[in-house]
């Protein structure tokens, strides 16, 4: 099945509170176990933190953190503040605009870089995964989790009843979206070589996420 694009940024009030009003706390929670078991500490990347659930929830989980979650769209960013504000571990969250092809930050100025399924809004992966490579210290953690794309239509309707039966149709649109604009292991493969990013892996993780990934490497 050919890759089918879908927007780069939501951006709208309405695109932005309906993302935060779906109930993401099944993968959120893979994702950080994931995170914490490859080694996460220190100062953290989220790029495409979105509305702040996955900032907030590590710093919630782990005390030995400060996460830095950046996002290209405003509207989400203005919802990450407000879940900021209530909570009891703001003061080691910060949020900013930014964009994932183009980070502001030095060289290798992060012990943990993640992602949590940003990468199908990419057209091109590959500046992305340079920069997120490039601020991430070397033998630091790197978890880059997205959808991965099925082989036909027919699977990509059974992953939406699957996983979304549940949701609005709008929610349901958007899961179906994502997947057919979602990258195949292989690809991403691929772009993780071009990108010239060595001794990551690629796993499959469910019958809809993969993960590209390193664990902290021991020092001295």
């Amino acid at each position: 099945m050919e890759r089918v694009l879908e927007p780069e940024v939501m951006d709208t009030v309405a695109e932005a509170e309906a993302y935060d009003a779906m109930d993401h706390s099944l993968p959120n929670a893979a994702f950080l176990e994931r995170l914490l078991a490859l080694g996460a500490c220190g100062r953290v990347l989220d790029i495409g933190c979105g509305p702040g659930h996955i900032p907030l929830q590590l710093a919630a989980m782990t005390p030995d953190v400060e996460v830095c979650g950046v996002d290209l769209s405003k509207e989400m960013l203005r919802i990450a503040e407000e879940h900021r504000a209530v909570s009891p571990h703001a003061e080691r969250v910060s949020f900013r605009l930014g964009d994932a092809k183009g980070l502001e930050d030095q060289d290798d100025v992060f012990e943990t870089v993640c992602s949590n399924t940003i990468l199908h809004h990419i057209p091109d992966p590959i500046p992305f995964l340079r920069e997120a490579w490039r601020v991430l210290r070397p033998g630091g953690v790197l978890l880059i989790r997205d959808l991965f794309r099925p082989d036909d239509p027919v699977t990509v309707a059974r992953l939406v009843e699957k996983h979304s039966g549940d949701e609005n149709a709008e929610a349901r649109e958007l899961f179906r979206a994502s997947l057919c604009a979602a990258f195949t292991p292989a690809e991403l493969e691929a772009a993780a070589s071009a990108a010239g990013m060595a001794g990551v892996e690629v796993t499959v993780d469910s019958d809809r996420h993969m993960s590209l990934q390193t664990a902290m490497k021991a020092t001295g």
